[in-house]
C-alpha cells in the first residue's frame, strides 16, 4: 500500500507527467498482478477524478480477477461516455463474454472493431464468440482478420488481407509463395488451410491441417478448424477425437462444446447432443442460434413442444431470423397464428434484410396462408421464395437429363453380368432412394419399427465415395467418377463396400442386423451401389408427380436438392428419375423394390408385407405401429410419422392445380400413366 501512497502524492504534485507515468505502470501491471493495478487505477481516480483511461483500468483489472459484474458497472457507463473509444468497446466486449452475454458481447466486439479495425485482440475475442454462438462462416472471417491485423510480416499481411477479402486466388499464391520461403509456418498451413475449404477442398484442407498439427500439436485454433473439416468431410470420429482432445485442455470452452454436440447430431447421439446445447444454453441463454439448434436436435429426437418453445425463444432474441420462423413451419404440425403471420409479414418488410432471411421468410409466410386455406396468397408466396433461392443456385436440368443418360449407356445388363458376385458381401443396408418428399421417411419409420432393423438418418457416406473417385477420374471429363467405376476390377468394389460399411458403424446404435440408408438421391448412384454391396436390399419410395413434385417446391431444403426450386426443373427432374429407375429395372430385374405411397395408404398392411418379404424380413405387427416408435427422425416428415397413415396429404396439391402448369408440361407422359411407367420411357434416353 507505500507504492499507493506515494502514487497519489506524485500525481499531486505533477499530474501531467506522473498521471502518464502512473498510468503506464497500472497498465504493466495488469498482466502480472490485476489486483495491484485495480488499486492503482482507483488511487489515479481518487487524485484526478473519472479519468477515462484509469476507469478503463480499473474495469480491466475487475474483468482479469473474474469480478465481471463489477467489471460491467464501471465499463457499462464508460463504454456509454466514450462511444467512439474503441478500447473502451473492446474491454466491455471482453467483459460481456466473461459475464456470458454473448449477443452484447458480440455488439461490443464489432464496435470496437469498426472504430479500430486493427485490434488483434478483439478479432480473436470475436472469432472465438461466434464459434461458441453457432455462427462458424463468422468466425472464420474474424479468425482470418485477427491474423491479418497481428502479423508484421509483408506476405502474411498481403495473404491475410486477401483471404479476409474472399480474394482466394491470390491468397493461396502469396500462402504458396511465402510456405517455399518457409516450409514449417504453421499461421501460413493453417491460413492455406481455410483457404482450401472456401475453395471446397476439402481433402486439401484435411491434409494441410494434419500437416500443421504435426509441427505445432498445441495448436488450438488449427486443431478446431481440423476438427471442423474433419466433420465436414463425413469423417465424425475422428472430428470427436480432435474435439475431446481440445475440450481435455479447455472443458469450458463454449465454441468446442458446441461443434461436438453439431458432430453428435450428426451421428444421431441426440441425448448427448441436447445436454451439451442445453449446459451451453445455461450459460449463455441469448444466443439465438444456439436455441434455434437446440429446437432442432429436441425436434429430431421427438420432443415438439420443448422444440417449439426453443424456437420460440430464438426468436424473442432475434425475431427476423427467417431460417427459425422455417424451421417453426417445418415441424408441419404447427399452424401459425394470426399474430406469427404479421410479425413475419413485418420482418420481411424491412429494408436490409440479409437474402437468406427472406428467403426462409418467404418459404414460411407461405406456409401461414396454405394453413389459413388462401392457397392464391400462399403459392404467391411459395414462388417468391423458390425464386430468391434459385437465383443462388447453378442448377441446370439438361446436366442432369446427360447424366441419367450416360448412366443408362454405361451401366448394362451385360455389364453387371460380367461382374456378378463382385464387391462385399454384407447384406447389412436397406437403401431407400426416390426422390424427397415421396414417402421415404414414413417406409424408413416402418422398416425401423422391425426388431431386425435400426433406423439411422440420410447418410452421406456413398456422396462421400462418388466426390473421391471422381477426384481419381478425369477431370476434363464430363463424367469422371463413372469412367472409374467403369474401370475398377473386383477388388476394388469389394474395398468400396468394405469402406461404406466401416464408416457408417458410428451410426449403428443397436445390435440390429440391418440399418437403413435413406438417402434419397442415391436413386443416381444405384449402379454403383449393386457394384460395392450385390446383396444391400434397394427399396424405391415413389409418390404421385404433382403431390411429390409440389411438396418438394414448398421446402426449403437445407442443402441439396437444387432442382427443387423450380417447377420445370423439379418436373424434368422426376422424369429423369422415373426413365433412370425403369433402366435398372430391365437390366436388374428385381433389384428393386417400388412402394407407391397412394397404395400405401389403401392397403397398410398388404404393402407392409410385400415391403418386408423383399428385404427378407418376417412380419411384426410394431411395423403397423410404427408412429409409436420414438427414434429420432431428421427430416421434414419427422412429426408426421409419428402419427397414424392419414389421406388428407395425399390430394393437397390439387388446392394448387391452378398454378402448375409448368410442372405438368415437364411431366408429360410421365404424369399421364401414374403409376404405370410410360411404355418405352427406358430406351429413350439412350442416344441422348
Amino acid at each position: 500500500m507505500c507504492r499507493c501512497r506515494e502514487l497519489r502524492l506524485s500525481v499531486t504534485a505533477e499530474p501531467t507527467a506522473n498521471l502518464d507515468t502512473a498510468l503506464a505502470h497500472a497498465t504493466r501491471l495488469l498482466a502480472t498482478d490485476p489486483a495491484l493495478a485495480g488499486e492503482q487505477a482507483s488511487e489515479i481516480i481518487k487524485a484526478v477524478g473519472e479519468h477515462p483511461p484509469a476507469v478503463l483500468l480499473l474495469g480491466a483489472s475487475h474483468r482479469l480477477r473474474g469480478n465481471f459484474g463489477a467489471a460491467l458497472d464501471i465499463l457499462r457507463p464508460l463504454a456509454a461516455m466514450q462511444a467512439n473509444w474503441a478500447a473502451a468497446q473492446l474491454e466491455l466486449g471482453l467483459a460481456l463474454v466473461g459475464a456470458k452475454h454473448g449477443s452484447q458481447a458480440r455488439a461490443a466486439l464489432l464496435r470496437a472493431v469498426g472504430l479500430k479495425p486493427d485490434l488483434p485482440k478483439a478479432w480473436l475475442a470475436l472469432g472465438d464468440l461466434l464459434m461458441a454462438m453457432d455462427d462458424a462462416e463468422g468466425a472464420d472471417a474474424a479468425y482470418a482478420n485477427h491474423v491479418r491485423h497481428s502479423t508484421r510480416d509483408p506476405h502474411m499481411l498481403q495473404a491475410a488481407t486477401a483471404l479476409c477479402e474472399n480474394r482466394l486466388p491470390a491468397a493461396e499464391a502469396l500462402l504458396r509463395e511465402r510456405l517455399r520461403q518457409a516450409p514449417t509456418d504453421v499461421a501460413a498451413i493453417r491460413m492455406l488451410g481455410e483457404v482450401a475449404v472456401r475453395l471446397g477442398r476439402n481433402e486439401d484442407a484435411e491434409n494441410l491441417l494434419s500437416r500443421c498439427l504435426q509441427l505445432a500439436p498445441g495448436f488450438a485454433a488449427a486443431r478446431q478448424n481440423y476438427a471442423l473439416v474433419l466433420h465436414r468431410a463425413n469423417k465424425p470420429g475422428q472430428a470427436l477425437a480432435e474435439i475431446d482432445g481440445l475440450l481435455a485442455q479447455d472443458p469450458d470452452n463454449a465454441g468446442y462444446r458446441n461443434l461436438k454436440a453439431v458432430v453428435l447430431c450428426r451421428i444421431g447421439d441426440y441425448a448427448a447432443a441436447i445436454d451439451l446445447y442445453a449446459a451451453i444454453l445455461d450459460e449463455y441463454p441469448d444466443h439465438p442460434r444456439i436455441w434455434m439448434s437446440y429446437g432442432h436436435a429436441l425436434k429430431t429426437a421427438g420432443h415438439q413442444q420443448l422444440a417449439i418453445d426453443a424456437y420460440r425463444r430464438s426468436l424473442q432474441l432475434d425475431p427476423g431470423c427467417g431460417e427459425v420462423w422455417w424451421s417453426l413451419a417445418n415441424l408441419k404440425t404447427l399452424r401459425f397464428s394470426d399474430a406469427d403471420l404479421a410479425a413475419m409479414q413485418a420482418e420481411l418488410a424491412k429494408p436490409g434484410l440479409a437474402d437468406k432471411d427472406r428467403q426462409h421468410l418467404e418459404f414460411a409466410i407461405g406456409k401461414a396462408f396454405e394453413d389459413a386455406a388462401d392457397h392464391a396468397a400462399s403459392f404467391e408466396h411459395y414462388l417468391r421464395g423458390n425464386t430468391l433461392r434459385r437465383k443462388t443456385l447453378l442448377y441446370d436440368a439438361d446436366d442432369t437429363s446427360a447424366r441419367v443418360a450416360r448412366i443408362r449407356r454405361s451401366y448394362t445388363r451385360g455389364f453387371f453380368a460380367e461382374r456378378s458376385g463382385w464387391g462385399a458381401q454384407a447384406a447389412d443396408p436397406i437403401f431407400i432412394v426416390g426422390l424427397p418428399r415421396a414417402g421415404s421417411t414414413l417406409l424408413e419409420q416402418i422398416l425401423a419399427s422391425h426388431s431386425a432393423v435400426e433406423g439411422t438418418m440420410e447418410l452421406p457416406e456413398i456422396t462421400s465415395i462418388t466426390r473421391e473417385l471422381r477426384s481419381l477420374g478425369d477431370s476434363n471429363r464430363a463424367m469422371p467418377y463413372h469412367d472409374v467405376v467403369l474401370g475398377m476390377d473386383a477388388g476394388a468394389l469389394r474395398e468400396l463396400g468394405e469402406r461404406y460399411l466401416d464408416h457408417t458403424r458410428i451410426q449403428r446404435k443397436s445390435a440390429a442386423p440391418f440399418f437403413i440408408d435413406k438417402m434419397p438421391n442415391n436413386f443416381l448412384h444405384l449402379g454403383l451401389i449393386h457394384l460395392m454391396l450385390p446383396n444391400a436390399k434397394i427399396i424405391d419410395a415413389r409418390r404421385h408427380p404433382l403431390a411429390c413434385c409440389f411438396s418438394a417446391f414448398k421446402q426449403h431444403f437445407a442443402r441439396g436438392q437444387s432442382f427443387t426450386y423450380g417447377l420445370d426443373d423439379i418436373g424434368r427432374y422426376y422424369h429423369d428419375y422415373v426413365a433412370l429407375m425403369a433402366h435398372f429395372d430391365e437390366v436388374l430385374p428385381g433389384r428393386v423394390h417400388r412402394v407407391i405411397y397412394e397404395r400405401m395408404v389403401d392397403d397398410t398392411e398388404g404393402e407392409v408385407r410385400r415391403l418386408l418379404d423383399h428385404c427378407g424380413l418376417p412380419f411384426e405387427e410394431t411395423c403397423l405401429r410404427f408412429f409409436e416408435n420414438e427414434r429420432p427422425v431428421r427430416t421434414a416428415s419427422s412429426e408426421q410419422v409419428r402419427k397414424p397413415i392419414y389421406r388428407e396429404g395425399v390430394d393437397h396439391w390439387r388446392h394448387y392445380e391452378t398454378w402448375l402448369g409448368p410442372l405438368k408440361d415437364a411431366l408429360g407422359k410421365v404424369l399421364e400413366s401414374y403409376p404405370e411407367v410410360p411404355e418405352g420411357i427406358a430406351g429413350e434416353m439412350k442416344n441422348h
